[in-house]
């Protein structure tokens, strides 16, 4: 018995995907080992992880047909790009 599982890298130009059959009590961390993209992944980038757009520890276990996804590190800070956009509306 297994559960499926797949495992989603997005980049600004093209998105990864790994469909895995893992065995019950499988982890998210376990799931992004077994599709291979950290090998793909800039060294440090991987850290947040989540399930279906909700970030999640790494150790969480996963159901049947759960979507894993790699989360990139910001490139700019949102409060930040907020802020500058409403110096300039206002100036």
């Amino acid at each position: 018995m297994s559960i499926s599982i797949e495992v989603i890298y997005a980049l600004p130009q093209r998105q990864e995907r790994v469909l895995l059959h893992l065995p019950p009590g499988s982890t998210a961390l376990d799931a992004v080992q077994a599709s291979g993209l950290l090998r793909h992944l800039p060294r440090g980038e991987f850290g947040r992880v989540g399930v279906w757009g909700k970030p999640v520890i790494p150790e969480t276990r996963l159901r049947d047909r759960d979507r894993v996804e790699i989360y990139r590190p910001l490139s700019a800070d949102p409060k930040e790009v907020r802020r500058d956009r409403a110096a300039k509306t206002r100036g």
